[in-house]
């Protein structure tokens, strides 16, 4: 057993008795969200399979819907990776989180809003930048923007963002300097914070606007780099 999959056998307690594929995938996007399994990993059915004690019926199930996801892909003769993403990915992903995120905050209605979680994943970040823990402030951003799409109260789209986020982890991944990756969006975050607090809503979507805007070109030139691809024609 490979050393990466044994340390699945901690999640084993995960499954409980009902042990389903949908389960199996939860652990293993976590796991691929926090570079466990980092880009370009090749997962082993045996190993993985007998770390969560599962059957190989089951494991290949939760690849197909992890593979749905774009999360992994199935090379014929070859077996299942963990995907790399191309430039033009990371593009599609911003892209996408504009077009949701932006149009959650546009409907939240009157105020008051509730903004616990935001705040919570606010304090999350700050405290991980503290430490210096800056995988953790990556960490942090991900649950800031799950809590603002979870302002929207639809499962659906919480499922979408999830895949989503999920996703663009896999860039970052890839990219060497986590601090001047993530840094400059905690203060970004508590502005929007600020502006919900306040009931300025259009306020908070102007900002986010802003936030995606410039994640997207600050991300995909960084990622470019690393993987040495282009970012244009």
């Amino acid at each position: 057993m490979s050393e990466a999959a044994g340390g699945l056998a901690d999640d084993r307690a995960l499954l409980g008795r009902t042990s389903t594929a949908e389960r199996v995938a939860d652990i293993l996007r976590t796991r691929i969200a926090e570079g466990y399994f980092p880009p370009g990993a090749r997962l082993s059915e045996e190993s993985i399979g007998g770390a969560l004690g599962v059957s190989r019926n089951t494991l290949r199930e939760a690849f197909r819907l992890l593979t749905h996801e774009r999360l992994l892909v199935h090379e014929l003769n070859r077996g299942v990776f963990v995907r790399v993403l191309a430039v033009g990915d990371v593009d599609d992903i911003y892209r996408t989180r504009r077009l949701v995120e932006c149009a959650v905050v546009r409907g939240l209605g009157q105020p008051p809003f509730a903004l616990d979680g935001l705040a919570a994943a606010v304090a999350e970040g700050e405290a991980a930048a503290g430490a210096e823990d800056w995988t953790g402030v990556s960490t942090a951003n991900i649950h800031f923007h799950r809590e603002l799409v979870a302002l929207a109260g639809s499962a659906r789209t919480d499922e979408l963002m999830r895949g989503v986020l999920a996703e663009l982890r896999l860039a970052f991944h890839v990219v060497d300097d986590a601090r001047a990756l993530h840094e400059p969006y905690l203060l970004r975050n508590q502005e929007i914070l600020d502006a919900l607090r306040a009931g300025e809503r259009a306020s908070a979507e102007r900002l986010l606007a802003r936030y995606l805007d410039d994640s997207r070109t600050r991300v995909g030139a960084a990622y470019a780099q690393a993987v040495d691809e282009p970012t244009g024609p």
